[in-house]
């Protein structure tokens, strides 16, 4: 709501001129690229501009710039959707999450207060452009007639243990692949390598080579399941998944970084997909792919729940987000001094 909030984007590093960065360009009242100032130049900065709200959206994320927020940039500072994690700081007022991804027990690990968002923590654009290109298995070397498990996550998220599960999985579905992505270095080799040490034809896994966006959105509709990884789960991947209409099943650990899909299934009423064991996950994999009945319910269901509950309910999602902030801004001028004034940028507050 432009009527009571002021908008400023900071772009921290440099990134290729594309239509999603014009996209946020336009979005706020007022892009600044940083990417050339100093910490200290970009700390300056946000002061003189009397910012109230600052939102760190990388935490230690690669090119970060931490440096900014350990200074102080603005008197209310979060940690928000780009770490899945706690900053570990003082400096860091509030992370945004929900009661799926930080639980009640889990709270005393964190250094920031919670915001806890009624749904699910993660923001998601229900405009997104899924292609109208008509796609058959055939044209991304998939069997026509072989249940199609896939995963899309980056390969930094795989390890042993649950490579282990989907070879179990594999063995157990015997007409059945695993569908991943071609990242285009040595990972691809060593997976067909591992696969081999573990008794598994190489030819059951399949890469997809890298399309855009669009594109890879509307081929994931010719999967069948999509298996996530653990400890670190899918992010983006699990609700790109779910926006297509393809079902994900996760196993939920007691780390952020392993609540994130649980959180966008409960968010999109799919609670039956989330399990809490390596027997759990196996068993509901191969449960789903010998009951075709029970899958395409599921799938039916997930369809529905697209239009109808809140993870892709981009307008409710920001008028909850608004509620937090106006909130965190309240508390903050009430504890102010009474000749203390905060800044410019308010929504209306004497």
């Amino acid at each position: 709501n432009k009527n009571e909030f002021e908008i400023i984007g900071f772009s921290l590093s440099s990134s290729k001129r594309d239509k999603m960065r014009e996209r946020l360009e336009k979005s706020f009242d007022k892009f600044i690229d940083a990417s050339s100032k100093s910490d200290h130049e970009i700390y300056e900065l946000s002061k003189s501009l009397n910012i109230d709200i600052a939102i760190d959206l990388m935490g230690f994320t690669k090119l970060n710039r931490f440096g900014v927020f350990l200074k102080k940039c603005a008197p209310i500072q979060i940690n928000y959707l780009g770490y899945p994690g706690t900053s570990g700081s003082n400096s860091i007022d509030y992370i945004i999450g929900d009661k799926t991804i930080i639980s009640k027990k889990n709270e005393r690990n964190f250094t920031e207060k919670i915001i806890y968002l009624p749904d699910t923590y993660q923001a998601n654009d229900s405009k997104r452009k899924i292609s109208i290109k008509k796609f058959l298995r055939k044209d991304f070397n998939l069997p026509e007639d072989q249940f199609v498990f896939c995963c899309f996550n980056k390969k930094y998220k795989l390890d042993p243990k649950i490579f282990n599960l989907w070879t179990n999985i594999l063995k157990k579905v015997p007409n059945s692949v695993l569908w991943l992505l071609d990242e285009n270095n040595i990972s691809t080799k060593n997976i067909l390598s591992e696969a081999k040490s573990r008794g598994l034809n190489s030819d059951r896994i399949i890469f997809a080579k890298s399309l855009p966006m669009d594109e890879h959105l509307k081929r994931q509709q010719l999967a069948d399941l999509f298996l996530d990884t653990f400890p670190y789960g899918a992010h983006t991947t699990c609700s790109d998944a779910l926006w297509v209409g393809l079902p994900l099943i996760t196993k939920k650990g007691e780390s952020f970084a392993s609540r994130v899909s649980s959180s966008l299934l409960n968010s999109i009423g799919l609670e039956e997909l989330i399990t809490t064991s390596d027997h759990e996950y196996e068993k509901l994999a191969i449960d789903l792919a010998n009951d075709k009945k029970r899958l395409k319910l599921i799938k039916e269901k997930l369809i529905q729940n697209i239009k109808n509950k809140p993870l892709f309910n981009t307008d409710l999602y920001t008028l909850n987000l608004e509620k937090a902030y106006k909130k965190i801004f309240e508390t903050y001028v009430k504890k102010l001094p009474k000749e203390i004034r905060p800044g410019d940028l308010i929504y209306g507050l004497p």
